[in-house]
Formats: structure tokens, sequence, C-alpha cells
């Protein structure tokens, strides 16, 4: 099922390429997208980490904002990994970066302080099964509030939210593709087979 989809990674900044090879040893089409014309017969489309605010001027730039504003509420399903995730939400404190403010989560930007405050730890996601997932976390984001039809995957020891899905939309604080561990990105598969 798996090997006849087709999922973009967004790929104007940040860490794209790893979530491509991840896709891959899944055994899924995965494209780097660098135009809106592009998400055109995609399955759904991955928003990698790197820098937020340079993200999301370059998505205003070339029209991926108004394209994934309208996708996602037609059930277009989209996974946002740090950066990516703090492009997905309704609400970002202390920052005006253009978002696509579809989940109805507000999230805190650098929440753990600079690169040298990033750290990885072991965390129980339950979606995933037993095994407590490897989270990397860099300049990483947090979520500080979650509305009612949000589902909180995954949460630090101090009960702070990590990781959330709302229907179609899947978002995560820390980056999965830096790890060899594919359950996160076979979970978000899992979500576009069943159709958001």
């Amino acid at each position: 099922m798996n090997g006849t989809k087709k999922i973009g990674i967004l790929a104007l900044q940040g860490a794209f390429a790893e979530h491509i090879v991840s896709l891959h040893k899944l055994g899924v089409e995965a494209l780097p997208i660098r135009l809106a014309s592009e998400l055109e017969n995609l399955d759904g489309l991955v928003i990698p980490g790197g820098e937020s605010t340079t993200i999301g001027k370059l998505m205003m730039l070339y029209g991926f904002i108004e394209a994934l504003k309208r996708l996602s509420k037609e059930g277009f399903p989209i996974f946002g990994t740090c950066a990516g995730m703090i492009l997905l939400a309704k609400t970002i404190l202390d920052s005006n970066v253009e978002a696509i403010s579809t989940m109805d989560i507000k999230v805190m930007r650098n929440a753990f302080g600079r690169q040298v405050d990033s750290f990885e730890t072991l965390l129980p996601i339950p979606v995933l099964g037993e095994q407590a997932f490897p989270a990397v976390f860099i300049r990483a984001p947090i979520i500080v509030e979650a509305g009612p039809r949000v589902e909180i995957l995954a949460w630090l020891p101090d009960g702070t939210p990590v990781a959330a899905r709302q229907g179609n939309l899947l978002a995560a604080a820390f980056h999965p593709e830096l790890t060899s561990d594919l359950r996160f990105h076979a979970y978000f598969l899992d979500i576009v087979s069943r159709g958001g």
C-alpha cells in the first residue's frame, strides 16, 4: 500500500533530506517540493525542522501558505516537525512568523533555549507501541495549549506536550528523521492511507 503513496517534503530550508531518506526506507516515493505547483498529485506533505521564520517567509514568497491552508482544510495530510509544528500552529507566541495556522495549538518557539541546550530523550508515545521513541530536540518548540479536537500524543516527563494530532495534521516538536526509528513516519503514512 505505502509503495503507491507519493509524499512531498517541503525543501525550502532545513532538514528535508533526512525525511526523504526515512520515507524511502519505508518504501514510499518521497520528493523534495520547492514550488507550490508541485503540491498537486501528492498524498501528503512533510514540513521539516529548520528556521521557522525563514521557512515561513519563503512559503509566503512561493505561494505555499494559502495553498496549504486550503489543502489542509480539505483533509490533505501534513506532518510538521520542529519548525514544521510551529508553521502548522494557529498561535505562535512571541513571533510574527508567516504560518499555515490550521492546527488548533498554541506553541512557544525555542522553548528550551539555544542550540547548546539541545537534548535527546526516550519518549513514551503510546500510538507507536510500548517501546519508547528516541526523540531529538534541537532548539525545539513546545505546545502551550491545545484545542478540544487536538489529541496529544507525547509529553515530556514534566508534562509538557511535544507531539499532537488533529485529524489529517500531525506535529512533533522533535526530529524523528534524525533517528533510525521509523515509527513516527510510519504513523504519518497510516494517516495518509486512511485519508486523514
